[in-house]
């Protein structure tokens, strides 16, 4: 691939440029369409595709050229749950008492830089400790690097629910009971206050968790946690303030209540049943699989002291479920959005969730529009998803065809977000 010098100037500066920049893709995978494309030029001005072209374009002495030809371009990736803030180890429990949230700050902004470079160029981050909601805005402001954030800044649960953040303490140190303005709520009352606190702090989603947890410190890891009268008042209050609602939800009887009660998303789905699976096509409500997170913690569990004693249980139980859950779900016709859970395994490594998908049954195109338009669509966001004119100029790149080894998606050559260059390999 033949690179400017004024592109080696781009990727030490990261400062976007007015001038005209070519890309020649060899190979294009759009986002939407089912055939690949080849011979393909795409022109980007400032951070917007203004223009796409068959064939190789020349260009000026006014424009920058990046030589794609031998490679194979995409959208940008979209992972619709992620938490950037964290990232689980044999320590995560005592980092609960070490970790301030300057601490979280600094580690959110190494996870986002990784995120970026993996391919990621938006996610939708399910929960954290408002970290995650002013890492969003610094990225927007270009004061530090990383792929666009979608919030949902704290998660909401019942009282010693998956999200209450003092499962586990003592009662020693538990200094006061969390109520809403700490995401913890019971009650429609409660609920509905829990959903204005978090607009207010700037979410751009909720997220409910309507069942409990596999790491949660609770022996329970899939009962319900909401009634359907605190979903409904959480997804109509929601509603009104602009925002939707995503389920963290293992079990039957949560999801089942949390698909009733108005939810858009149910994270993880990994008891699901046939009954359930209807409901959600009754309802339109997407299925965020994150199998990559399910595996991650199988795999864990098996290392002695890895998790406390009350989660390991959990996470053999519940970890091997999500993978052959989503493909049935799928196979049945259940709306799937791309998602894996990152920070519960090593961020950067998000693509992995395209192989364990195509594993059992969707076809590579179907994963990877998953991770592109079909997302885009499900954050109303016409700008990204798809390689198309008016678009944000939001590309990435890998060297080798995915629609024959989706492997290849764990090994991306080239990231573009908003028109700016983050990763070149030659």
């Amino acid at each position: 691939m033949r690179v400017s010098f004024l592109i080696a100037l781009l990727l030490n500066s990261l400062i976007i440029i007015a001038q005209t920049t070519v890309i020649h893709c060899g190979n294009l995978i759009d986002g939407v369409s089912d055939d690949l494309k080849r011979d393909v030029s795409l022109i980007v001005e400032g951070n917007t595709i203004t223009g796409i072209e068959r064939g190789f374009i020349e260009t000026t002495d006014n424009e920058t050229l990046i030589d794609l030809s031998n490679a194979f371009v995409m959208p940008g990736f979209i992972d619709m749950h992620v938490h950037i803030e964290s990232e689980y180890g044999k320590d995560s429990y005592l980092k609960k008492f070490t970790l301030d949230k300057a601490d979280k700050a600094f580690q959110a902004v190494s996870n986002a830089k990784m995120t970026l470079e993996a391919g990621f160029t938006t996610i939708r981050d399910l929960g954290g400790s408002g970290v995650n909601t002013a890492l969003r805005d610094a990225i927007n402001k270009g004061t530090v690097s990383g792929p666009r954030i979608y919030s949902v800044n704290k998660s909401l649960a019942i009282t010693g629910g998956h999200a209450d953040p003092t499962n586990g303490y003592g009662e020693h140190i538990m200094c006061a009971t969390p109520g809403p303005e700490s995401g913890v709520c019971d009650g429609v009352e409660e609920c509905m206050k829990a959903v204005r606190q978090q607009v207010k702090l700037g979410a751009d989603w909720i997220k409910i968790t309507a069942t409990a947890g596999v790491l949660s410190i609770a022996k329970d890891g899939d009962g319900p946690q909401f009634t359907i009268e605190e979903i409904k008042a959480i997804v109509d209050t929601g509603k009104d303030r602009g925002v939707k609602v995503a389920a963290h939800a293992h079990g039957v009887e949560g999801m089942q209540r949390a698909i009733k009660g108005g939810v858009t998303t149910i994270e993880h789905g990994s008891y699901m049943d046939e009954e359930t699976m209807d409901l959600m096509k009754q309802y339109g409500t997407y299925l965020v699989p994150t199998i990559t997170a399910g595996s991650s913690v199988a795999d864990s569990a098996k290392i002695a002291g890895y998790f406390p004693d009350v989660v390991t249980p959990k996470a053999l139980a519940v970890g091997p479920q999500i993978q052959n859950t989503f493909g049935k779900a799928y196979k049945a016709g259940v709306k799937i959005a791309f998602g894996t859970d990152a920070g519960v395994f090593k961020h950067g490594k998000n693509a992995k969730e395209f192989e364990l998908m195509v594993e059992v049954g969707m076809p590579p195109m179907e994963a990877i529009q998953c991770a592109t338009s079909v997302n885009a669509a499900l954050l109303e966001n016409d700008k990204i998803g798809v390689l198309e004119t008016g678009r944000f100029a939001d590309i990435v790149a890998c060297e080798n065809n995915p629609l024959e080894d989706i492997t290849e998606l764990q090994r991306i050559i080239f990231v573009m977000k908003d028109g700016r260059i983050y990763k070149l390999i030659n």
